[in-house]
């Protein structure tokens, strides 16, 4: 069988899954299906011969992928393969008969081609800081010694034996402050000085400390007090093991060992600044990826925020929170997600499944509950189908909308309980997701957050879940960015509701809604429309005029914490009308007429409000300067130019050249012969 261009083998492990190959190839849309028993072992010599087609394999298995994954390393031209489980997912289960439909489902997720992600380059050279408060961050660092360039801080030297053999710095100093990640660490110290060589019956430092910075690659902190980092666990090359449990403290130095050379990780956040609502000339407005962010790793960086792709840890709640889809959650990249979910479940639903439940899981903590409830338990439910992701956290509005348009009964969260301090994002989603299908008539739970820890308990919630009315299934192309999708996937939603209604109110906090302007206030000075981030607000070139298109709000405030007359009030709501889908006018008016030339400028209240405000001015007192406020710039420029500026200096000189001194040397010497002439002419008068 062939799907999007990849060869499937299917294997029913030694028979312990029951799977008709004629029915699965049917449901999946392609011809006949050979079923084999035991691919990875007796009929690895069936491998071999569809390898050997040279076209990409998809295999079914994903527990021998390893020996797979080796034969085609013998080949010459091996294919690509990728590799599926439907084993613990589907057809190990009390409900593995029924299971069908949700293998096909699987089949044809796995075989999309993901464009793959960006990633980012560390680098560490070994360079360790190890940072402690006596002789066990000596004994510790003495072990790592000779692999790496290790570097010992004290901050609590006490009464600490001096080594016998001081074959790693030791230095005392207060920990002020730590930034960086894995390869770029920068630690500044306080009091910072050299243990004294002639240090005899205890360790003693120089006496002259300063201020300075350690820069290194890695940190082991055995302080035992509060982490240098939020999160601690989440910091690349960070290590905070209790120093009380020497267990973790030998793992911690095994696994520094490790931390040399260079490292790939994922760009996990693709940030657009020109879609952030962060800030407007010094305004805040948005701060939810800010607000969720357990790392640190996005800051304030002027109208916008900066997101660090060193330190970013790859929850995805800054993507799942961000209303203007800003900040988007690249593992996978670009519209891979929505293209998963469209064929998981429109191919479930094409084969005859009913009542999807969407199981939302990581590959971690997620994939260990499903084997455990798989080999121990009864295994998922037939209409169970689990949806792999890097973190449930990164889970947002967009994602939850797109999966109930496509027709997902009911959206299960399996979020791990050591991620519960992450989950604020997550949680205000569902909340927002299940107030809006509420308000559509689809009745309330369709989407739920389960932090279990215990496997049967799991399994016994999901056994329990009662079914829901079907949902009607939208088949859109998932196209543009957060705002297009979740447009889309709400028409769907509205278009299909039990009770549609025309606006559901939504709390604060919602990335829908309208802005409320008394208009009788407003003055049209557009200030508004200079900080708005998405052009909801906008003006008119050829008159004073302020329009608003509510599809385009996110609620981000700027307009509200920027208007001069404090006339703008938000109301979250979610609005269905044609009326929120176009500019509407909130108010307009005539424009000033220029009291010089007579030309239109400005808005008639914005212009009176300005000589109210100003009448009272000391600069404003002199006749004639309230006038300058109703006259066009043309206008204005030209009067002052004409009138004697307030503390105006005396004209400056002329610039004199040699003309000028030539001149005047000439004039003079005329001056002194006339004067000369005229004292001989008055001597001859006198004789």
């Amino acid at each position: 069988m062939e799907l999007n261009g990849k060869e499937v083998l299917v294997c029913d492990c030694e028979g312990t899954m029951d799977v008709d190959g004629k029915a699965l190839a049917k449901a999946c849309g392609a011809k006949d299906l050979t079923i084999n028993s035991q691919l990875c072992r007796a009929q690895v010599e069936e491998f071999q011969r569809v390898a050997g087609k040279g076209t990409p394999l998809l295999v079914a298995c994903t527990q021998e992928a390893p020996l797979f994954l080796e034969t085609l390393e013998k080949m010459e031209d091996a294919p690509d393969a990728h590799f599926v489980n439907i084993r613990e997912r589907a057809g190990w289960s009390d409900h593995g008969a029924k299971a069908l439909p949700k293998m096909a489902a699987l089949l044809a997720e796995a075989a999309l081609d993901i464009p793959s992600t960006t990633s980012v380059t560390m680098t560490s050279e070994g360079v360790l800081l190890v940072i402690g408060r006596g002789e066990d961050a000596i004994a510790a660092a003495k072990q790592v010694a000779g692999r790496m360039d290790v570097t010992v801080l004290l901050t609590d030297a006490g009464e600490v034996t001096p080594p016998r053999l001081m074959d790693v710095p030791v230095f005392t100093g207060a920990v002020k402050e730590a930034t960086g990640h894995l390869g770029a660490f920068q630690v500044t110290v306080e009091r910072f000085a050299p243990a004294a060589p002639s240090s005899r019956g205890a360790l003693t430092f120089a006496d002259d400390g300063q201020t300075g910075t350690s820069v290194c690659d890695l940190i082991l902190d055995l302080r035992g007090a509060t982490p240098l980092f939020p999160a601690p666990e989440k910091r690349d090359g960070y290590f905070n093991p209790d120093p009380a449990n020497p267990a973790l403290v030998q793992k911690a130095l095994f696994d520094l060992t490790d931390m040399v050379g260079e490292f790939e990780k994922p760009r996990y956040v693709t940030f657009t600044a020109d879609l952030c609502a962060h800030s407007r000339n010094n305004t805040v407005g948005c701060t939810n990826c800010l607000d969720v962010c357990p790392t640190g790793a996005i800051t304030p960086d002027g109208d916008h925020v900066a997101i660090d792709a060193f330190v970013c840890a790859g929850c995805g709640a800054c993507a799942s929170v961000c209303p203007t889809g800003a900040a988007t959650f690249a593992l996978p990249a670009g519209d891979a997600l929505f293209q998963r979910l469209r064929t998981v479940l429109g191919t479930y639903a094409d084969a005859g499944g009913k009542d999807a439940v969407l199981l939302v899981h990581d590959i971690g903590f997620g994939e260990d509950m499903i084997d455990i409830i798989a080999r121990s338990g009864r295994g998922l439910p037939a209409n169970v189908i689990p949806f792999a992701v890097n973190q449930v956290t990164q889970i947002g509005l967009d994602a939850l909308l797109a999966a109930a348009s496509y027709g997902a009964a009911r959206t299960v969260l399996l979020l791990p309980p050591e991620k519960e301090d992450e989950a604020v994002g997550l949680k205000r989603q569902v909340e927002l997701t299940d107030t809006i299908l509420k308000g559509l008539g689809y009745g309330e739970g369709r989407v739920a957050i389960v932090d279990q820890s215990d496997p049967t308990a799991v399994e016994g919630w999901l056994y329990a879940l009662e079914p829901l009315p079907a949902m009607a299934r939208g088949d859109f192309l998932p196209m543009g960015k957060k705002r297009s999708l979740m447009e889309l996937a709400l028409d769907r939603l509205h278009e299909n509701a039990p009770a549609p209604v025309d606006v559901i109110a939504l709390p604060a906090g919602a990335p829908f809604g309208t802005v409320e302007v008394r208009v009788e206030g407003c003055t049209i000075c557009l200030a508004c429309v200079g900080v708005c981030p998405t052009g909801a607000l906008m003006d008119n070139q050829d008159k004073p005029q302020l329009s608003f298109r509510e599809s385009a709000c996110v609620q981000c405030g700027l307009c509200k914490v920027t208007c001069p007359e404090g006339v703008i009030s938000l109301l979250p709501r979610l609005s269905f009308t044609e009326a929120a889908r176009t500019h509407q006018t909130v108010k307009e008016e005539e424009p000033f007429a220029c009291i010089r030339c007579g030309k239109p400028f400005g808005s008639r209240p914005s212009i009176e409000r300005m000589v109210e405000k100003l009448a009272g001015h000391s600069m404003y007192q002199d006749e004639g300067r309230l006038d300058l406020i109703k006259m066009c710039d043309d206008c204005r420029i030209l009067v002052q130019a004409e009138e004697k500026l307030p503390m105006a200096g005396p004209p400056r000189p002329l610039t004199r050249t040699t003309d000028d001194y030539l001149r005047e040397r000439e004039e003079l010497r005329k001056k002194a012969a006339e004067a000369m002439a005229g004292m001989e002419a008055d001597k001859k008068s006198e004789t």
